[in-house]
């Protein structure tokens, strides 16, 4: 089975215990995810199966969106509120006006901090076991560039903010809410997180693990699968002559005379990815390579 599956992650779980889950449930080795959700967060978590792991990469540089709860006057060492208490300010009076002109600093892109409570690595270690072990004044952490697509206050109650962020990979909703903190001056973190969509996994395709134990257990679960190249829409499609099909599995360069792009999107890149197919079946992702005035084309990625 190589599909790709979209998990409604509850609260309380890593997206390692729902890797563990899916894999108990379905009795498969190959499973994996296609980037962490804090345990404290909900929402869509695309579970990869089978020699569909090959691709968790791609999907994971997708833009992801949220709806999040910031709670201002809070400063907690984790940017969430599973963390330690720093500072605490009950006395507040921030302009609506104020508050706005925090959101807007966030628009675009930006450097952003990510928070030293997170699974990036120094020197092989994750910051957030470093953290843990009193050493968190020893991390060098440097800001990392991202892109706030979209950001939008939805309420507005007390201190409490619910917003909406589109972003792309690698930004840290935690750092959204302690920058805004900061910005105003008055302390803040995240206190609620939901991930609504990832690429074109949203709520609306997601099932719980509930779900998918009922789903396996009465024959359906081939209804909510999702073939590899469905989340591959952004690459270029190529068709393999099939005479060519044997020499590219097995690791050849392929001349244009033995395959054509059906789809440009990228031509004017001088090397990208594409979507491979041969007589109509998905075989892989290949990566088309450009000299001068000859284009060729390499396996990147097999699916058969």
């Amino acid at each position: 089975m190589n599909k790709i599956i979209n998990i409604l992650k509850p609260t309380g779980m890593t997206s390692h215990d729902v890797v563990s889950c899916v894999r108990r449930t379905l009795n498969m080795k190959k499973v994996g995810h296609t980037g962490t959700l804090d345990p404290d967060a909900a929402g869509v978590l695309p579970i990869c199966l089978g020699r569909a792991t090959k691709v968790s990469e791609l999907i994971l540089n997708k833009d992801k969106s949220y709806i999040c709860e910031l709670t201002l006057g809070i400063e907690t060492d984790t940017y969430d509120s599973s963390g330690t208490i720093l500072y605490r300010n009950d006395d507040l009076n921030i302009a609506e006006s104020k508050i706005r002109e925090a959101f807007k600093s966030q628009e675009g892109e930006i450097n952003q901090m990510p928070p030293v409570y997170s699974a990036l690595k120094v020197n092989g270690q994750k910051m957030c076991d470093l953290a843990r072990k009193g050493k968190a004044d020893s991390i060098d952490i440097k800001p990392r560039k991202v892109n706030i697509k979209k950001i939008e206050i939805l309420n507005i109650s007390n201190n409490k903010i619910t917003f909406y962020v589109k972003c792309s990979k690698g930004t840290y909703v935690r750092s959204i809410c302690h920058d805004i903190g900061e910005y105003l001056n008055c302390g803040g973190h995240m206190s609620f997180l939901l991930r609504t969509s990832s690429g074109k996994f949203n709520l609306d395709n997601a099932i719980t693990l509930e779900e998918l134990e009922d789903l396996k257990n009465n024959g359906h679960l081939e209804d909510h699968l999702y073939d590899v190249d469905y989340v591959l829409d952004n690459l270029d499609a190529v068709d393999l002559k099939p005479s060519a099909q044997k020499y590219y599995t097995n690791g050849g360069v392929i001349d244009s005379r033995r395959f054509n792009i059906k789809e440009s999107k990228n031509s004017d890149a001088e090397n990208y990815l594409v979507r491979v197919y041969c007589e109509n079946i998905f075989i892989g992702v290949g990566k088309i390579l450009k000299d001068n005035n000859t284009m060729t084309l390499k396996s990147d990625k097999l699916f058969i």
